[in-house]
């Protein structure tokens, strides 16, 4: 059987050199490639092209493993193992030139819900801001030599990210959302990539996140990251087409749960 190490050191190397050709393409420019959920919702020639380096990459390195993809869609394996991948998280931002955004990979067994799986390892490398995140089950979440842990304390009020839907109809019932956390909240940051926002939760960066409608591949890494550096990452709504996913200590998860429509 694969240990968790090995798993996470082929992560790390490919996503590496994912986020390598992902930096690379956004230096010689970006072309939207398709439009997805909504006009706002874009995919990029260099989200495919990143997302076939990946998995073209586990396929000759792991052949029996299975695969989720934005992007390409999902394949089943024979392992046990599946890849979780979000080739270029932050498209948007990617597209416009803002550095928030991430190439995130995670390997997990079970099913394809965080309340099935269990994740083995997970990266988030951020080549726009020269940082890798790492965590493996049981090991600790890192970035590089440093062991990372979540903020425990707050005495200036919680300092938060939250993210929104690209269907306006979604906005109004997010903004609310926002407007109850904020009593508690020091302040709040949007930054458009779920993967980072969880890396920052874990490295004491943010003290929390909150965000309706994330898909697989925007947590998977991140939330073992978090989890890792002793926090929580709670989902709720689970029966709905947009779940609440909550990250931060367990206290701060359960305060931001009594506030948010879930």
């Amino acid at each position: 059987m694969t240990s968790d190490a090995e798993l996470l050191a082929l992560a790390v190397d490919i996503a590496q050199e994912a986020a390598a050709l992902a930096a690379r393409r956004r230096s010689e420019g970006v072309a939207v490639a398709a439009s997805k959920s909504s006009l706002a919702d874009i995919v990029t020639e260099a989200d495919r092209e990143v997302e076939d380096l990946i998995r073209s990459r586990l396929a000759a390195e792991r052949p029996g493993d299975g695969f989720m993809g934005e992007e390409s869609g999902d394949a089943s394996g024979t392992t046990g193992v599946t890849w979780v991948v979000d080739p270029i998280d932050g498209t948007v931002n990617y597209s416009f030139g803002i550095p928030s955004y991430a190439v995130s990979i995670a390997a997990v067994t079970g099913g394809a819900a965080l309340e099935s799986w269990t994740a083995r390892a997970g990266v988030v490398a951020a080549p726009a801001l020269g940082e890798t995140f790492t965590a493996s089950r049981g090991g600790g979440a890192w970035l590089g030599p440093r062991r990372l842990a979540v903020s425990t304390s707050w005495p200036a009020g919680a300092l938060l990210a939250s993210g929104f839907g690209y269907d306006p109809a979604t906005h109004e019932g997010d903004l609310a959302n926002v407007a109850r956390v904020m009593p508690m909240a020091r302040d709040l940051r949007r930054m458009g990539a779920a993967s980072l926002d969880l890396a920052f939760v874990a490295a004491g960066r943010l003290d929390g996140y909150f965000e309706r409608g994330l898909k697989p591949w925007d947590y998977a890494a991140g939330a073992l990251l978090v989890t890792e550096a002793g926090g929580v990452v709670q989902r709720t709504m689970l029966d709905t087409e947009r779940p609440m996913c909550v990250a931060g200590t367990k206290e701060l998860v359960r305060e931001i749960l009594e506030r948010v429509d879930s």
